[in-house]
């Protein structure tokens, strides 16, 4: 009896440490005597050993950090740029059966095509066009991935370090563009207010006693101040008027 219940134990001890477990994240690469077999999904799961081998594969959403390359544009501006590539693995089997390392792989596809779209375009379309770069660096990488056993979602530039030179030049555009609009805003004003004088001027010549009144006014604003001194000028019509005046009498 009390070797029976040994045997049970022995029995049951060796049965579980053939049970493997696969979690929720998670798929089970299965090979049979070195050749692929199946996938595993979550849960417990028997695995023979010695005949069997099983790999994990997490199948969660990775970050893959794409570090600063260098790159030359197309106008032959030297930069620095570097991105992060969002993918998740979708074919377990591919992932270890196709490529070595999937994450090495991905890096190094990514860092490799960075560099051959960013020597396409130029610098201000580099600075300005950023998502539609990304959009093609991610369908080149997407292309490759793909036969991996990944899908790639998407590829953000996080960084463009410029030399400091080419930041001091484009401040230098920048603040030269500013005064540009300035002087241009200036001079449209100064026209505004040319041609706005211009039709007060005329409406006051036309309209009889207008101008006399604007003088009257003038005198009135100016007389708030006792500190100020009015010199009076006879307007024009009035020295016409006595001049008509003289001409008759003589």
């Amino acid at each position: 009896m009390p070797g029976f219940v040994f045997l049970l134990v022995f029995f049951l001890i060796l049965i579980l440490s053939f049970l493997k477990q696969i979690n929720e994240y998670e798929r089970g690469v299965v090979y049979t005597m070195g050749r692929f077999s199946y996938l595993l999904g979550p849960g417990w799961h028997v695995v023979w050993p010695i005949f069997q081998r099983m790999t994990k594969v997490d199948v969660r959403t990775k970050a893959v950090d794409v570090p600063k390359q260098d790159i030359i544009t197309k106008d032959n501006v030297s930069a620095k740029m570097s991105a992060v590539i969002y993918y998740k693995i979708t074919d377990a089997g591919k992932a270890v059966n196709e490529v070595e390392n999937v994450f090495w792989a991905v890096s190094q596809l990514a860092q490799t095509t960075m560099r051959r779209i960013t020597g396409e375009v130029t610098l201000d379309e580099l600075l300005t066009n950023r998502e539609k770069i990304a959009e093609q660096i991610l369908q080149i990488v997407e292309q490759a991935a793909t036969q991996w056993g990944l899908d790639v979602q998407s590829v953000e530039l996080k960084d463009i370090e410029l030399p400091e030179s080419m930041v001091r030049t484009m401040a230098k555009q920048a603040e030269a563009e500013r005064e540009k609009r300035a002087v241009i805003i200036n001079s449209e004003g100064e026209v505004a207010a040319s041609e706005n004088l211009a039709k007060a001027a005329q409406l006051l010549a036309q309209t009889p006693g207008a101008l006399h009144l604007r003088t009257l006014n003038s005198i009135n604003d100016i007389s708030s101040d006792q500190s100020n001194t009015i010199v009076f000028a006879v307007p024009l019509e009035v020295l016409r008027a006595l001049e008509g005046v003289a001409r008759k009498n003589t």
